[in-house]
């Protein structure tokens, strides 16, 4: 039997998702996990629904069964085969702590993705990519080659067939054009504090202040930077008697848990957007589990 997952937005009214299961199991599906949530505020509604076929029914028999009622509630909905890896391509500079992490995710199965390349500024880590098989993409960045270096990634999402751009830890800010043809297709990550510090070294400036909280948030990117939709956060304790160097060490552990996160969201199909924000729904049962330890 067949895994597959359905995710829906439209606008909120009584009958969806009455209308989505008869649907279903009017074709032989039967739903295995399902979230939904009816945003009052803006007026949009939100699902996601795991099912097998136990009919053998294809996407493309699916996708047209659904189309009228579709028309009807105004739905703009897709259907996904669960057991197809979402092709990414990971972009870093000089900080390696999130791309080792995600590496190593990718190895166990951890993250399901197909990492179809890595670009980066910097040659720090072509040993460490080439050696995973995956292939490495020097692209360096100037202020005067900008517009010619991003056309160069653009060409690599192109050929790659890449769905997501993650930026881990890749210290370059990527224009309004590009971020506008990846909307929703790019994931950042930052480290945050309260209250927050901008400039050179901010872990620095927290320690000066006495801060208590180190966090991390990732969202996707915009042309505000640091300013697109949430889709992860979280935060690790830090004490008086810890250094500067100790803050960078537990800020790059909390980095890397949070990227991690918020691309398994996206992947899963979890992550919606909804405005400035996300709807970002639990993880469906067995979907955390990795193919091997180790």
């Amino acid at each position: 039997m067949t895994k597959y997952c359905l995710t829906v937005t439209c606008p909120s009214t009584r009958g969806i998702v009455a209308a989505i299961s008869t649907y279903l199991a009017g074709q032989g599906c039967n739903i295995t996990d399902s979230s939904q949530f009816d945003d009052a505020e803006t007026g949009r509604f939100f699902m996601r629904v795991s099912f097998v076929s136990e009919a053998g029914t294809g996407l493309e028999q699916l996708t047209q069964g659904l189309d009228e009622a579709a028309r009807a509630f105004g739905m703009s909905y897709a259907f996904h085969d669960e057991t197809e890896k979402m092709k990414v391509i990971i972009m870093v500079s000089r900080f390696g702590h999130c791309l080792n992490d995600l590496l190593y995710r990718w190895r166990i199965g951890a993250l399901p993705i197909d990492i179809v390349a890595v670009i980066s500024n910097h040659m720090d880590y072509q040993k460490v990519v080439v050696n995973h098989d995956i292939p490495f993409h020097c692209i360096k960045v100037t202020r005067e080659n900008k517009p010619e270096a991003e056309a160069r990634i653009m060409a690599l999402v192109e050929e790659t067939g890449a769905e997501l751009i993650v930026l881990a830890r890749y210290m370059q800010v990527l224009s309004d054009e590009m971020c506008r043809k990846m909307s929703g297709r790019i994931i950042n990550i930052h480290h945050s504090f309260l209250p927050s510090f901008k400039g050179a070294n901010p872990y620095k400036q927290a320690f000066e202040r006495g801060v208590k909280l180190i966090g991390a948030t990732s969202h996707y990117v915009t042309g505000d930077l640091d300013e697109g939709p949430i889709i992860e956060q979280d935060i690790i304790r830090v004490t008086h008697a810890q250094s500067p160097e100790d803050y960078v060490s537990l800020g790059r552990d909390v980095e890397s848990q949070v990227l991690a996160r918020a691309i398994h969201a996206h992947i899963h199909r979890r992550a919606f957007l909804n405005g400035n924000k996300t709807v970002v729904f639990p993880a469906s049962p067995g979907s955390y589990a990795s193919e091997r330890m180790g």
